[in-house]
């Protein structure tokens, strides 16, 4: 049994200027591959995605931002309870708006939300989640999320947020470097020492 439990309802719901606010993060892992590349070893980066439940294509963890947490404790929440994943924040990689029909309500009659997406470099992944008996996890290449991902806001967070990310140095927000080797994104290798 999961001592977790997921927080449902919109009471605690943040808002800005008719948009709810959502937190969220691309969960990822380091590879390694049987492979050097000039006597490093190579390694692939891999991302962890979850089914939808309301239809096909895979979306990472998000969920409402909540008025008694900051934007990383929901990031983090989020995590848990959707892909029972815990992990370092290494950096934000934005704010990506949308519009969606799910979450229209008294504060957003028109569904527009805008979501605070972070990388998470994974250290644990969980036996036992709040949301395990509806969602499923995926450990998948960069090119295949591209390919599976839900949503376009989604899909552009990975690409122009994310992807963009990991090839220009891997910092973390305190500007330290995450990694060491050869990586490959996207089918092209990128030295980040």
């Amino acid at each position: 049994m999961c001592d977790l439990v997921a927080r449902t309802g919109r009471h605690q719901q943040r808002y800005e200027d008719g948009c709810r606010l959502l937190a969220g993060c691309i969960p990822f892992r380091y590879k390694d591959v049987d492979q050097t590349c000039n006597g490093k070893q190579q390694k692939e980066v891999e991302v962890l995605m979850i089914n939808s439940t309301s239809g096909p294509g895979l979306l990472f963890p998000k969920g409402g931002w909540e008025n008694d947490e900051t934007v990383e404790e929901a990031t983090i929440r989020e995590a848990i309870e959707e892909a029972g994943v815990r992990g370092e924040l290494m950096d934000f990689l934005g704010f990506y708006d949308f519009k969606s029909k799910t979450c229209q309500d008294e504060f957003s009659p028109d569904g527009f939300c805008k979501a605070a997406l972070f990388a998470m470099l994974v250290s644990e992944e969980m036996d036992i989640w709040p949301e395990q008996s509806t969602r499923t996890r995926h450990w998948i290449t960069v090119p295949e999320a591209i390919d599976q991902c839900r949503h376009p806001w989604m899909r552009e967070a990975l690409v122009n947020g994310f992807s963009s990310w990991l090839q220009n140095g891997m910092c973390n927000s305190n500007g330290a470097a995450t990694g060491t080797g050869a990586v490959t994104v996207s089918g092209a290798k990128v030295d980040d020492d």
